[in-house]
């Protein structure tokens, strides 16, 4: 199983979903690197579920115990090993999938390319229960690039068919990154955010579920950044958010709306602001030739609604070769996109670092 990551920052995941703890190795972080312990804690609590109405009633401390790397909140310039125990776990209610899958889940997957050996309680590794060490892996990165004025923000840009506002494309204000960055549901319209969790507790009631898309900015990269062909920043961001258990589609700057406009609309025209070379929009997200311009980098994932739901829904007992229904019980998030939102970010920091490491332009992070 490839759960390896990375070029000069690099990452592995392991555990699973039941199993004891869950964790990651980070390798290739510059020594002497002071992290703010609360800073980090605040940051992973965002994706820790908060057992209310919009959110799955499993709750986990998220408190990660570290082995290595880390010695009085410094990095020390050697792999970092973060464990994070799992406590909160109801395996009986898994038992079942060994043999029946559930829609749109990776049970009949799981069993195909691992003979019926991998672990299938709470989805085993293929859990989003996995983004807790990611998260944390991102919690580092984001505090390093900061120190050389790189912000990430993020927000719940769609849930079902509600639509908060859009980033705006050229700036976006410092007041505005603190806000989201400390916000229990990020979004920039406060009444849409509102309606969007009346949307999930509703559906939550019908026993069904409801996707979304978050939206982020990564402000202050340089230009010049980026290896295409195939090492694009666009290729290296895709890399890592989709493996976000959930992704299901990516888009940088405008995306998919480009296909619609004739080039005099899509076009970013370049212009002289304060004698910095800029670009009067930023349609094509900060990013040309797979390369950085300078400008804030935007890009948007779609995250499919969760598919386990109490609904009744036709599988297979893929063992006995049986049609069978089935209604999946347990504890489940009704939309897993509000916490999925660190994770978003965790995902851009740890690319956007390992990107400005590996580059022949030999970013100083002094």
């Amino acid at each position: 199983m490839s759960s390896n990551w990375g070029k000069h920052v690099k990452i592995s995941v392991w555990g699973e979903s039941h199993s004891e703890s869950i964790g990651v190795v980070v390798d290739g972080l510059p020594a002497g690197e002071v992290i703010d312990w609360e800073e980090l804690l605040a940051f992973m609590a965002r994706r820790r579920s908060s057992g209310g109405g919009v959110d799955t009633p499993r709750q986990e401390a998220d408190l990660p115990e570290i082995q290595s790397g880390l010695l009085n909140n410094v990095t020390c310039g050697t792999p970092i090993c973060a464990r994070i125990r799992n406590s909160n776990t109801q395996s009986k209610d898994y038992s079942l999938f060994r043999e029946v899958a559930r829609p749109s889940h990776a049970d009949y997957s799981g069993y195909l390319r691992y003979d019926g050996y991998n672990d299938i309680r709470g989805g085993g590794h293929f859990s989003g229960r996995l983004t807790a060490p990611l998260v944390f892996a991102g919690g580092l990165a984001r505090q390093i690039l900061a120190r050389k004025g790189i912000r990430i923000a993020a927000h719940i840009k769609q849930i079902g068919s509600i639509t908060d506002a859009p980033f705006p494309t050229t700036e976006l204000d410092q007041k505005l990154v603190e806000k989201l960055n400390h916000s229990f549901f990020p979004v920039l319209d406060e009444a849409k955010g509102e309606q969007m969790q009346a949307e999930i507790q509703r559906v939550r009631a019908e026993g069904d579920s409801v996707g979304g898309i978050v939206e982020c900015a990564v402000l202050g990269v340089p230009g010049g950044y980026g290896d295409p062909l195939f090492d694009s920043v666009e290729s290296q961001l895709s890399s890592l958010l989709f493996s976000i258990p959930a992704v299901k589609g990516v888009e940088f700057g405008d995306g998919f709306g480009l296909a619609a406009l004739c080039g005099s609309q899509a076009n970013d025209p370049f212009i002289l602001q304060d004698g910095e070379i800029r670009t009067e929009t930023n349609r094509n997200g900060g990013i040309l030739g797979g390369i950085t311009t300078g400008m804030p980098i935007l890009f948007r994932c779609a995250f499919k609604p969760t598919p386990s739901i109490s609904k009744e829904q036709r599988s297979i007992n893929f063992r006995r070769r049986e049609e069978v229904t089935l209604s999946i019980k347990g504890r489940h998030d009704p939309c897993i996109v509000r916490r999925a939102v660190p994770v978003v970010e965790a995902a851009a920091a740890l690319t956007l670092l390992d990107l400005l490491l590996s580059s022949d332009k030999r970013w100083n992070l002094q």
